[in-house]
């Protein structure tokens, strides 16, 4: 299956929507500290609702260790300053859609490590910065499952 990883999440209820959105759709979550709130936080398990059980979430103290422990895997920056549209990439399993974070993205030396057609973007209108953070990781996650027959799925 797919990972989906979030480096430094601001907005808790963002990151409670993803957690209920892997539960659902089988990817692994991946949070890159430092966070800006704690994973217990009453907004963030409201979003969630009753779907932390059933999600797989991993926690790494920093960028490093999260990229260690992907070593082997694709990492696929999903970033507003992509130029491949993410329905145009071919996703293989084990992929890692990496997200920056809601107020900052992700930062230039982590785009820079990662080649330019690993790099998407999801289309939007001109003058507009961003999509929600949730709402992207659904649309890419999704696309990337839809290639792959939605298996597992009933």
């Amino acid at each position: 299956m797919f990972h989906i990883a979030l480096f430094e999440p601001q907005v808790p209820p963002n990151t409670g929507n993803i957690i209920r959105l892997v539960a659902n759709n089988g990817c692994c979550l991946h949070l890159i500290e430092p966070m800006a709130f704690d994973l217990e936080e009453k907004n963030l398990r409201r979003a969630g609702l009753d779907y932390h059980d059933l999600a797989k979430v991993s926690k790494y103290a920093n960028y490093l260790e999260f990229i260690v422990a992907m070593q082997g895997r694709r990492i696929l920056a999903c970033t507003t300053k992509g130029d491949i549209h993410y329905d145009k990439m071919i996703y293989q399993p084990e992929d890692v859609l990496l997200f920056g974070s809601e107020t900052s993205g992700l930062p230039a030396e982590i785009l820079a490590s990662i080649a330019p057609e690993f790099r998407l973007r999801i289309p939007m209108m001109p003058n507009n910065r961003s999509l929600n953070l949730s709402n992207s990781v659904a649309i890419i996650s999704y696309e990337a499952w839809r290639q792959h027959g939605f298996g597992g799925a009933k």
